[in-house]
């Protein structure tokens, strides 16, 4: 069995998890820009944050085999501060072209202010414009469903292709609605604020698994990089069939992020029928 996880912060992570990762059938990460658990402060913190991103972090991955994939972008915590995030998307055409970068995110939403919304605009208009993809970060802590449609309406005024955007963080109040919008839908495995790896399993069990990727997330706070094969163990052990696991855990992030040209994993078919261990 073989896994991509579609969003997980390897920065904060030790050398030993890629290593593990490796070992457990993880071919692909893919590394959105996120809050480093303080404000930075200035521009220049975030050039050098994206440097790590598409220069250190690559190298670390390929030492165990491992395709590190990443996105740029200001993120939602820290977009209050209008003029610093404006500062921060003036250097991000910088980063855009590098082999890993896949697009811009995590943008999106932290407590749905006025501030959040009009960087989130910026940035998803940046992107749109220069036809990169778009990762979306809905509300953790506060009103997902009130972000989540706050974000489906701007996306929608700005006129964005739902097949080039994932909105990430769903939970069972608000992946249909992302669902039913067109858009991609991220499922995150995380023990305090988000998902258990059960919970994700009768998501998918309930509303199918087309066009959902699901992820661990995993980052500097209590998390864990294999509530990803987590999920595909309960998965597996509903009865369901190979090619399905390997549907939702490596083809359906392929579908998505092969539409940026730098991504070179292929989807994957199980020749076989017989279950193999996770």
């Amino acid at each position: 069995m073989y896994f991509i996880d579609p969003h997980i912060h390897c920065v904060s992570r030790t050398t030993e998890d890629y290593e593990r990762l490796a070992m457990s059938g993880v071919v692909a990460v893919s590394e959105p820009a996120f809050w480093a658990g303080f404000d930075r402060s200035s521009s220049d913190s975030f050039v050098d944050y994206f440097r790590q991103l598409t220069d250190f972090e690559p190298k670390r991955a390929a030492q165990f085999g491992i395709d590190h994939y990443t996105w740029i972008c200001i993120n939602a915590k820290e977009a209050e501060n209008v003029s610093l995030s404006r500062e921060v998307i003036a250097r991000m055409p910088e980063f855009m072209d590098m082999p890993n970068v896949l697009g811009v995110g995590e943008i999106g939403l932290n407590k749905n202010t006025k501030n959040e919304c009009t960087i989130f605009m910026e940035q998803a208009e940046f992107a749109i414009k220069n036809g990169h993809l778009i990762l979306v970060h809905t509300p953790h802590l506060f009103d997902k469903l009130k972000g989540t449609v706050m974000t489906l309406d701007m996306l929608r005024e700005l006129g964005a292709d739902p097949d080039r955007v994932i909105i990430d963080h769903t939970e069972e109040h608000t992946l249909k609605m992302v669902l039913d919008a067109g858009y991609w839908a991220g499922m995150t495995l995380y023990p305090i604020s988000k998902m258990t790896p059960a919970r994700a399993a009768d998501m998918l069990e309930t509303y199918g698994s087309e066009r959902i990727c699901v992820n661990a997330a995993a980052d500097w706070g209590v998390s864990d990089p294999f509530n990803l094969h987590r999920c595909c163990m309960d998965y597996r052990a509903r009865g369901h069939a190979e090619q399905e696991l390997v549907d939702i855990f490596h083809n359906n992030p392929v579908g998505f992020f092969s539409q940026c040209p730098r991504f070179k994993v292929k989807p994957l078919t199980v020749d076989a029928p017989e279950h193999t261990a996770v």
